[in-house]
């Protein structure tokens, strides 16, 4: 068909259809399923292009979003090596003062997620954005080496809280603007490995400060290794300000073609375009849409329940210290269960993806980290308790699947989606506030407490994961129903199909017919 031609038709069925305050199926026909499918699919030539466009998002995006992210957790999990190398000591912190400044962090993440998420999607330039955030928050890492008592690093961890929070929330909502759903899980596992392998290096880096800087220049190993890897931060946030793309429309290493599919192929893969409405008060339709469905909120419990039962790695090097070896061994010892992590978590997200289940990989680790609690629990012997470590770190399996999970079952629109998920990262770490405290130093060397309560976290978020199952097939039979019967659609609705039909070049009914075959991953 000419495309001035299908323009034309288009604009002529708009205007046919912009007085209507309803509209029933039967007014859009003329189109078969097997029509919209062929709309709804890339072309041959097309598809050639697609895989360029992959190769490029994958070779530039995925490795500074990791290497930021690696920076994120190192600079974010430091205080723990710090620990060991005599911060507590020469802060003179005592009581549940450690703890306190562990979670303080977390208040100020909370606080700037919703608010930092719709401020991103509004500004629409992530480079310069999480660029900027990325800087700040190296120096105030950088500048955590001069406190010398309890209120000062208080002060220093709630605003590192506040500069971080921007990034990971911010960096979901990006990468789901440039892959589809069956995209997801994978690339979240590659950039979530970010965090894992700053689990294994950050404590290598932290053993080998203590052992080489330690007492130069007058300044203690903890005072080295916050400027050090503060230091490294800084020059990745500039990197990130003038390297990282915003999006396919203004990326100039994509010609037209490589644009116009970045943008066709996630309008087919939500059968809706991936665009919001013109005007910031779009921002906060988004945000009121995402606090109206019940997804939001299922997520949000489970993913608090991740993260709480998660906290042990808060503690990892003091846990591995119970095993009765130096301070630089223990550092060591947190290394090994992160790395296999790595590699296990790429095979179970690209399984997942192929799969097409978020559920059976969200459930399956559950179990697995119960008995790694029980195990360090109640035994006492080195390789009992070193080998429940590697099962209590499947639980970083189950984060990948989330982030994947999230993105699939709160698809569209942007400001909706960016809304859900810096919701949902807030209410998660906010078990980051509570759950130190769980970890008395009275309860060494089993630590009971802190994990009986991760065992009963790991039951309610199955639960929770049984819930959005239950949910999503309701969902689902219900997108089912609508396309047995002459279903009713508000001006609304007709608007978000006018915005799919304008980005796949086809007209309103077949955007209609596309719409009709979308399903929510289970």
């Amino acid at each position: 068909m000419d495309g001035n031609l299908m323009n034309h038709d288009r604009a002529n069925e708009k205007a046919d259809l912009s007085h209507q305050e309803f509209i029933r199926d039967h007014d859009l026909n003329g189109v078969s399923r097997a029509d919209a499918m062929h709309f709804g699919a890339l072309t041959e030539g097309e598809l050639v292009t697609e895989k360029k466009l992959k190769r490029k998002i994958d070779l530039l995006i995925m490795p500074l979003v990791i290497l930021v992210y690696l920076m994120n957790y190192i600079d974010r999990n430091n205080y723990a090596a710090a620990r060991l190398q005599g911060l507590e000591k020469d802060l003179g912190l005592k009581g549940n003062q450690y703890q306190t400044g562990l979670s303080i962090l977390f208040v100020g993440y909370v606080l700037m997620q919703v608010p930092s998420n719709l401020l991103l999607n509004y500004a629409g330039r992530p480079s310069w954005y999480l660029g900027f955030f990325t800087i700040a928050w190296g120096l105030v890492s950088a500048l955590t080496s001069q406190v010398h008592n309890y209120r000062q690093i208080v002060a220093c961890r709630f605003v590192l809280g506040l500069v971080e929070a921007p990034f990971f929330p911010g960096v979901l909502f990006y990468l789901s603007k440039w892959y589809t759903k069956n995209e997801l899980s994978l690339r979240m596992a590659i950039f979530y490995s970010g965090s894992l392998v700053s689990g294994a290096f950050g404590n290598l880096i932290a053993a080998g400060i203590s052992s080489g800087l330690a007492g130069k220049r007058g300044l203690s190993a903890w005072q080295w290794l916050y400027i050090v890897e503060g230091s490294i931060t800084c020059f990745v946030g500039v990197i990130v300000v003038f390297v990282l793309p915003d999006f396919p429309d203004t990326w100039r290493a994509l010609d037209p073609e490589m644009k116009h599919v970045a943008n066709r192929r996630l309008a087919i893969d939500a059968a809706e375009a991936d665009v919001d409405e013109a005007g910031g008060m779009s921002q906060w339709v988004g945000c009121k849409l995402a606090f109206k469905d019940p997804k939001t909120y299922i997520l949000a419990v489970a993913y608090h329940c991740i993260t709480g039962a998660a906290g042990f790695q808060n503690f990892f090097p003091t846990l591995t210290a119970t095993l009765g070896y130096s301070r630089i061994i223990s550092l060591l010892l947190v290394a090994p269960p992160y790395i296999f992590m790595v590699l296990w978590s790429f095979g179970h997200s690209l399984a997942s993806d192929r799969l097409g289940n978020r559920f059976w990989f969200f459930v399956y680790p559950v179990p697995l980290t119960i008995v790694g609690f029980v195990i360090f629990m109640t035994t006492s012997g080195f390789g009992a308790r070193y080998f429940s470590f590697f099962l209590m770190i499947f639980i970083f399996a189950q984060n990948g699947t989330i982030y994947a999970w999230i993105a699939n079952a709160i698809p569209r629109p942007p400001a909706k989606r960016a809304a859900a998920l810096a919701f949902i990262n807030s209410v998660g770490n906010a078990a980051s506030i509570w759950t130190p405290f769980t970890y008395l130093p009275s309860s060494a060397p089993h630590y009971r407490p802190a994990l009986g309560v991760n065992i009963a976290l790991q039951v309610i978020g199955l639960l929770c994961g049984l819930g959005l199952r239950v949910y999503l097939q309701k969902q689902n039979r219900n997108l089912e129903k609508l396309e047995q019967v002459d279903a009713e659609l508000s001006r609304e609705d007709i608007k978000k199909l006018e915005k799919t039909a304008e980005f796949e070049g086809i007209d309103i009914a077949t955007a209609r017919q596309l719409q009709k075959g979308y399903r929510y991953m289970v």
